[in-house]
């Protein structure tokens, strides 16, 4: 009798995990399609990634929200796309916060579901309400849109303050030497690379030519704050390990966890054991630096017990970039490597290469190892795991986020019909179809015969561009004027 009971309390334990899994979002950063091995990489070995995508399933199809790092983060975070809120282009470092603490967010969500949550890494959604002092609490941010516990850079690794900044305090700053940030104008005596390029560790091909740090300029100036300043090399294995705490932590009960790392983003400086483990430099060196971390967190949720009542998600926030500023021989060393795989384009790109990215979903016992090509958003995740753990979305907020959870379980082999790809202006992908309405002169692809976007048949389908049109005037629904309806003249939105 004793026996059946605890099988009883064991069976409503499971029941219940798995009502209730764990759930982390790696969120890698500028890494392309055809930057990790189970993509097609030859150049760079991912065992981990690779080893996560044969145990879940590999999208194909599968998309960020844009093609620049802000407008990614926005929309995954909040459900909108980007385009229809001002102000979500990339940001400075000393950006005001552009997620409303009001609104219903993805963090939210899971609070709401009663899990504890987290964010570690790169943030850059803004910080403050407009008069930031870095030397007090910094809010709002992370704290305030819906997560308990934050560890986490401003902006980027290339943007002043480089310094992390842990639930509302920057780490380790001292009272005597508060810090100054400006992006107009140079504050304090910090040499720039502007003035003193003889001073760099690391060569620059355009701008990051601010404030140096660690032998590295950077974009915008800072004074102050020198016992908080972290170090290039270091900052994969200080959010890696921070990702690490909050899992152990929070092994005990429900979490979610948004880990975006900041490799491979610029300014890339892997940690010296990961120096030459590629041939293509730091760009294919911070590859495996991203790979270790994935390694590393698998390899806690062992340990803790937890990997079977644990999904994992592994993507990037947009398409790959060579040269994004530093001298870091990425394009001298590329070789044969394709970071987009059989993509056009890559990061700022309205093509495929812009938003198709690596889009994994483990879940071992839940999610039947294989390859998925359903259409499928970063975007997506508000109100997919809001209809999986049966929370109602306010009716008063419009979301673009759709439930496409059946597809992100292996449970259909169908996503969405229709997707807007950002960055400018504006392109539609309606099943196979992608619209592109450039100012000069749209193009249309069908992608099941072309993926690679070679040859523009507009000409030839104007029934489907007038079905392009038609849908994206529908998706406007009226909320943003600057989306663009046309084909030729149409308008053109910066963000």
């Amino acid at each position: 009798m004793r026996k059946f009971f605890f099988s009883i309390c064991f069976a409503a334990a499971a029941a219940v995990a798995a009502d209730k899994p764990n759930v982390i979002f790696i969120l890698a950063d500028d890494i392309g399609y055809g930057d990790v091995g189970c993509y097609g990489a030859t150049a760079v070995k991912t065992p981990s990634v690779d080893r996560l995508a044969k145990s879940g399933l590999r999208f194909t199809d599968g998309h960020a929200p844009s093609a620049t790092c802000t407008p990614t983060r926005y929309s995954l975070m909040t459900g909108e796309y980007p385009w229809r809120k001002k102000g979500t282009g990339i940001l400075p470092g000393d950006a005001k916060l552009i997620i409303d603490p009001a609104r219903t967010t993805l963090p939210k969500v899971f609070k709401q579901a009663g899990y504890t949550t987290g964010c570690v890494g790169k943030w850059h959604l803004g910080l403050g309400d407009g008069n930031l002092d870095w030397n007090k609490l910094i809010a709002p941010g992370p704290n305030q849109v819906g997560f308990d516990h934050s560890f986490h850079m401003a902006a980027t690794g290339d943007r002043v303050p480089c310094v992390f900044i842990e639930n509302g305090h920057v780490v380790g700053l001292s009272p005597d030497d508060p810090i100054e940030v400006d992006y107009l104008k140079k504050v304090g005596d910090d040499p720039t690379g502007k003035e003193h390029p003889e001073l760099l560790k690391m060569g620059l091909t355009h701008g990051h030519d601010c404030t140096i740090i660690n032998g590295i300029s950077r974009i915008g100036y800072m004074k102050g704050g020198k016992s908080a300043r972290w170090t290039d090399e270091n900052i994969c294995d200080v959010f890696t390990g921070e990702a690490l705490k909050f899992i152990e932590a929070n092994k005990a009960k429900p979490f979610f966890l948004y880990f975006a790392t900041h490799d491979i983003h610029v300014p890339r400086v892997p940690n010296p054991r990961f120096v030459g483990k590629t041939a293509m430099g730091p760009r294919g060196d911070a590859i495996v630096s991203f790979d270790d971390s994935v390694r590393r967190v698998m390899e806690t949720l062992e340990n803790c017990g937890i990997a079977s009542n644990t999904i994992v998600i592994v993507s990037s926030d947009n398409g790959p970039v060579i040269d994004d500023g530093y001298a870091d021989g990425a394009k001298e060393k590329l070789g044969d490597h394709k970071p987009a795989g059989p993509f056009k384009g890559g990061k700022y790109s309205l093509y495929e290469g812009g938003t198709r990215e690596p889009f994994i979903v483990s879940w071992p016992g839940h999610i039947k190892p294989g390859e998925s090509d359903a259409l499928v958003c970063q975007m997506d995740f508000l109100a997919s795991f809001a209809a999986m753990l049966g929370v109602k979305l306010p009716e008063n907020e419009k979301f673009d986020s759709q439930n496409v959870m059946p597809a992100l379980l292996g449970e259909s082999k169908k996503g969405r019909d229709v997707l807007i790809e950002h960055t400018t202006p504006i392109a539609i992908r309606m099943g196979n179809w992608k619209y592109i309405p450039f100012p000069k002169g749209a193009e249309l692809y069908d992608l099941s015969k072309d993926p690679g976007e070679t040859n523009n048949i507009i000409a030839d389908h104007p029934d489907i561009v007038a079905k392009c049109v038609a849908e994206m005037a529908k998706i406007r629904d009226g909320r943003d004027e600057g989306l663009p309806v046309g084909a030729k003249g149409a308008k053109k939105k910066q963000n």
